[in-house]
Order: structure tokens, then sequence, then C-alpha cells
């Protein structure tokens, strides 16, 4: 079995990724697609740190922010499909931090000021972002203050003694929204990860290590990276807002934030991992699943988890400023193209998967039976959507059977 990518081809996806790392837009990146189950391209890009010259690796460890949360979405569907949930089980059951949940009647008005939530929030509430939970993301008023001590203020680490006492912390605020009434990103899937942890009485970083990082080989898949793989970390950059300009945003080394194991871990944007190790998750999807030997999911669950959720009124809901729902639709965990026309962009129908702050992305296209991956480390880039739309593109382009 062959690819089907023509390696002429290839050679334009191959000069495009260079081209962002030689006009500085990143330092550099790793690009991997899988297509028929096989290998059909590899490059290892630019500088993990450009001011040592570094030279990025295939097994360089990065920071993947939201990449996180088709994981743990996977994980819920794994006790759900062992009779241990149910997407319609209210989540106090597991978590009593939010019973008799109260709703602001203004979102940005007083703390005080609420009304009783209609309804219990569900886990199929927390798999699709629409608890009416506070989002760090889009928060505003009293409520953005309340929650402020939740994270730290660069984000990406949970602050806390431990995952009851944030649970505590958040559960003691008011919804912002009605639960299913609107998506709120932020931080939905740390609550679920922690409802994970006790619905299946163990921490949330034992069970997907357990359960799901070793069963398919994900060796370098965790919540923080230890001082023997460090050299292996690449320096994270963000944007200055004022000029445009990159800076660091993070070191490898002690004092990065991914240097020891949280006290909380973040299920919504805490994990580090390779291109490799996403690229075993992603092809166990893609087969409907399995990964050799290892059963992880049933093909009927990642049906269900690749169905759009989202009603019509909330997809013409701007997500984070912008029109994210045009050409798609949201399911458990993942998006979804259902509207090409809509988008600006190759692709296909049921193509699902998700990306990350830091700009790393992830797409399955069941249709084309191929996996496609691209790894950098720029922080929120205004370029990062656009290198995105252009790795896709010059991976559809390169398809010839």
């Amino acid at each position: 079995m062959t690819s089907g990518l023509s390696v002429a081809r290839l050679k334009r996806l191959t000069d495009g990724m260079q081209g962002f790392v030689d006009r500085g837009v990143v330092t550099g990146v790793v690009t991997l697609v899988h297509r028929h189950g096989v290998e059909g391209h590899c490059d290892v890009l630019g500088f993990q740190d450009e001011e040592s010259r570094q030279p990025m690796r295939r097994d360089t460890i990065f920071r993947i922010a939201s990449m996180t949360k088709p994981i743990v979405s996977v994980a819920t569907l794994m006790l759900l499909e062992e009779g241990k949930l149910r997407l319609d089980d209210p989540i106090e059951r597991w978590l009593p931090e939010f019973a008799n949940p109260r709703v602001l009647r203004d979102p940005a008005g007083p703390l005080d000021d609420t009304h009783p939530a209609v309804r219990s929030i569900t886990v199929l509430d927390l798999l699709t972002h629409r608890p009416g939970i506070v989002s760090r993301f889009s928060a505003q008023g009293p409520i953005a203050a309340a929650s402020a001590g939740l994270n730290l203020p660069t984000g990406f680490a949970l602050q806390g003694e431990n995952p009851d006492d944030w649970l505590a912390r958040l559960g003691a605020l008011p919804l912002v929204f009605e639960p299913g009434e609107r998506m709120n990103y932020g931080y939905t899937t740390d609550v679920l990860g922690f409802l994970i942890a006790r619905a299946a009485a163990m921490p949330l970083e034992r069970f997907l290590a357990t359960r799901l990082f070793t069963p398919i080989g994900m060796t370098d898949t965790a919540f923080w990276v230890p001082a023997e793989k460090m050299s292996r970390v690449p320096v994270a950059h963000a944007i200055n807002p004022a000029d445009g300009q990159r800076v660091v945003f993070d070191r490898p080394g002690g004092g990065s934030l991914w240097a020891r194991a949280p006290a909380i871990p973040s299920g919504a944007g805490g994990l580090v991992s390779t291109a490799d190790d996403y690229m075993r998750f992603a092809r166990m999807l893609l087969a409907g699943g399995r990964f050799g030997n290892e059963r992880i999911l049933s093909r009927k669950a990642i049906e269900l988890m690749t169905t759009d959720f989202l009603t019509p009124a909330q997809r013409d809901m701007p997500f984070l400023g912008w029109d994210m729902w045009g050409p798609r639709g949201f399911g458990l965990g993942v998006s979804i193209i259902d509207r090409p026309g809509r988008q600006s962009g190759l692709g296909s129908i049921g193509r699902y998967g998700w990306g990350g702050a830091f700009g790393t992305a992830w797409s399955n296209d069941p249709k084309e039976d191929m996996a496609a991956i691209m790894m950098v480390q720029l922080l929120v880039g205004s370029a990062t959507p656009a290198m995105e739309t252009d790795f896709l593109n010059l991976v559809y382009q390169a398809i010839e059977d």
C-alpha cells in the first residue's frame, strides 16, 4: 500500500513551510502526514532554539495546548463505553461542587444577581463546551475578576493546591449562561478531566497514561517534561502586540512551566507531545478506534464524536471573535467540516480535528483516509491560521490517486 501522495507535489509543502521559517514567522516546524495507513510525508525544518541554532528534531516535544482537549474527550468516551457514565448524566453525580447551579442575570453583572439554572450541567454540556461555566477567554465584569485566580496569568496552568480545591473555587461561582445555551470556551475540559478522575477513581494523568498513552505507544505525551527529555523542548514564542514581533514565552529548562508535574493538571491545555505521538492518537481514531492490537474505542463512539452537536443558533454565534462555525460544526471535542463552501481552502466533508494556541494543528480526513499534523510553537500568532491553511492546501494538492 502506498500513500497516494505525489513526491514532486510534496516538495511544494516543504518549500511552503520552509518559507514561514525563512521569513521569521516561526523558528521551526515539524509536519507529518499519514495516508492509507502509511507515512506519506515528514518534514523537520528550522530550529528548536534559533539563538543557539539548535535544530528542530522529529522527536521535539511540543506544548500542544488545546490539542489536549480531544484526548480528554476520548477518555470520556472510554468511560461511556464501560458504562461508568452517560452523556445526559448530571455532572453533580461526580462533582457535587456544581450541584444546584445559579446563573448570572447579566454575564457582566454583579455576582449576587442570579437565578436558579433551568437544569443541571450534563456530561454532554462539558464535551461540547456548553455548560455555562465561566471562561478565562471571554469573561467580563465581576465574574472575570472573581475567576482570575483559577489559572496563572500566563495561562496553560491551573492555580491552586489540588483539583478538589480548584473545583470548589470554580463551583462557587455562578454560571454565565444557562447549561446548554451557548458555547463558552475555557475551563470546561478542565472540569471534564476531573470528572474523569472521579468516575475512574484515579488521577487524570494516571488514567491517560495507563489507558491511552501506554497502550498505543505515546511515550512522550504527558503534563510535564522530565529533565532527561528537556533538551527536546523548543523555545516557545508569543507575539508582542505593540510591534507584532516575536518574543520568548517559555524556555526549556528548570524555569519552564512544563518542567515539573503540575499540582492540578489541565485537561483543557496542559499536555506536551510529539508529532509522532499525536499521529498515533490520530491514526487510532482514523482506524475506527483501534491501534495495532489495541482497541481504544468502538467505531460507533467515533461516529458520535464526529457528529455536529451545535444548534443552528449556536453556529451563528462568533467563536473567540470570529466566524468559526460557517464551514464546520462541533462534536465531542473536535470540529467537523460539513460546509466546505464556507471555508477558504481544500478539504473534504467530514474532515475533523482541533488545534492549539501555540499554532499546533491536527486534522483527520476519513474520506481520504488521511491524518495530518503541524507542530510549531508560536502562541496565538496572527500568522499561524494562515500557516495551517497553507499546510492543508499543500497536503491536499499532493493527492494523486
